[in-house]
């Protein structure tokens, strides 16, 4: 591993920008392109907002916890933990369109996102332990890594 960092913070919808920008800022090192950087963003807004308004029903007593990892062969490893209400059928959730929340307008396209976006996506869930997702994304170098 060349480089890694954890966040944590209240699960509440205004800190999903936070979360975004910070991955951003910590994957900004391999100079991704645009596309990537713009990818990675997205999948992050995703995996936190679904663990804020899914895992804890914007409970602000809940923790958010995030943490990312670059590899020396430009691997990215985002990976974004909660401790709430967790999945009951990870294999439904995971199909487009699915949602629990169509009263908030949510269009259950989360998960899709999140596998068009990365090259691997890895869902841990037990009902009423929270949900770990790992996610990772191979970046083109531009050059050797950033020292």
């Amino acid at each position: 591993m060349k480089n890694k960092m954890q966040l944590q913070f209240s699960a509440l919808s205004r800190n999903e920008s936070f979360a975004r920008v910070a991955v951003a800022a910590f994957v900004a090192q391999l100079d991704p392109t645009l596309d990537e950087l713009t990818e990675i963003k997205t999948v992050v807004s995703e995996a936190v907002t679904n663990a804020i308004i899914h895992g804890y029903e914007e409970n602000p007593d809940g923790m958010v916890y995030v943490s990312a990892a670059i590899y020396d062969d430009g691997t990215v490893e985002i990976t974004v933990r909660d401790e709430g209400k967790g999945i009951a059928d990870i294999e439904e959730a995971r199909q487009p369109l699915f949602t629990t929340k169509p009263d908030l307008e949510r269009s259950g396209m989360g998960f899709t996102i999140m596998e068009n976006f990365m090259d691997d996506v890895e869902i841990k869930s037990q009902p009423e332990s929270g949900t770990i997702i790992r996610l990772k994304k191979h970046l083109a170098l531009k050059n050797a890594l950033c020292n």
